[in-house]
């Protein structure tokens, strides 16, 4: 399966399938935050998340993908820095605030500082379309986060603290996602970094959570810790996993524009599962955002 991946690089099928994964990846990743908001507090969830998918992910790195290649132990130490800065950050804005002002801001921030990063890094150029699609897409943000700071009645007291914490967690996102796409494109096969990079990766957050619990953390039960970490694991693998794939099959800054359509998923979850209401202002400032996402994908 290496080899046919890797023969699809720079090909036609490569972009079609580099955007399925990207849309796969914002479906999952909406999941994935909501999880994180859910029964448990966001550290102990975090943390329940990465022991779940370093143990799954631990005979794969031993024992079925080839191991790394010596030049990539420092790069590996890289994401490990970046990644616990993310969700250090994104723990934070969670606990200030509430998903539906959290999340929008966090996805929609990371597209454009990833556009820069590709671009100085992958020497990635965006047509004049792609720039419009990245204009109408800041252009919904930037509603949504005036939106929420004048009318959110949920936890109004800590919300500008928690627009603050998203911005940074996604230019987090903006450094992870073009710093991982360096490293998946380094080695010779794509799911060594991917087998490495859940192992590796399941560490810091457990380490952090138990052995400096931060204030905002809850005592929670094995079981409930279970039963949050294990499918979180799941979805964390194929969402994580799908969206680094699709930036070794085609351009970073375009699957990473694609991917913040997970917006309109983390709107519909919020609704749904959490009771958050969302409103036709919200909810069609969240679709300008998702426009946006599209108008870059198909200028390409």
């Amino acid at each position: 399966m290496s080899a046919w991946l890797v023969g699809l690089e720079g090909t036609d099928g490569g972009r079609t399938l580099a955007a399925a994964l990207a849309l796969l990846a914002a479906l999952l990743h909406a999941v994935f935050g909501a999880m994180q908001k859910g029964r448990l507090d966001p550290w102990t969830a975090r943390a329940s998340i990465d022991v779940s998918y370093g143990l799954m992910a631990l005979p794969f790195a031993v024992f079925v993908v080839p191991w790394p290649e010596p030049h990539m132990w420092p790069i590996f130490a890289g994401v490990m820095v970046i990644h616990l800065g993310y969700k250090v950050s994104q723990a934070a804005a969670y606990t200030a605030g509430a998903y539906t002002v959290v999340y929008p801001v966090v996805r929609g921030m990371g597209p454009f500082f990833t556009v820069i990063g590709a671009s100085l890094l992958f020497d990635e150029h965006f047509t004049a379309q792609q720039w419009v699609g990245v204009g109408v897409l800041m252009a919904g943000i930037l509603g949504l986060g005036a939106y929420n700071l004048v009318f959110q009645e949920v936890q109004r007291e800590t919300l500008r603290r928690a627009l603050a914490l998203a911005v940074l967690t996604g230019a987090f996102v903006a450094l992870y996602t073009t710093y991982d796409a360096y490293g998946i494109r380094a080695t010779a096969d794509p799911f060594t970094f991917l087998a490495w990079f859940f192992l590796l990766d399941s560490f810091s957050m457990p380490l952090l959570r138990w052995l400096a619990p931060p204030a905002s953390a809850r005592p929670a039960t094995l079981s409930a810790m279970v039963r949050v970490g294990l499918p979180g694991a799941v979805v964390a693998i194929f969402s994580f996993g799908s969206i680094l794939l699709a930036t070794r099959l085609d351009k970073v800054g375009e699957a990473a524009v694609l991917r913040e359509t997970s917006v309109v998923f983390a709107a519909l979850i919020a609704w749904i599962f959490f009771g958050e209401r969302v409103g036709p202002r919200r909810l069609g400032l969240m679709a300008l955002i998702a426009a946006g996402a599209v108008i870059v994908e198909t200028g390409g």
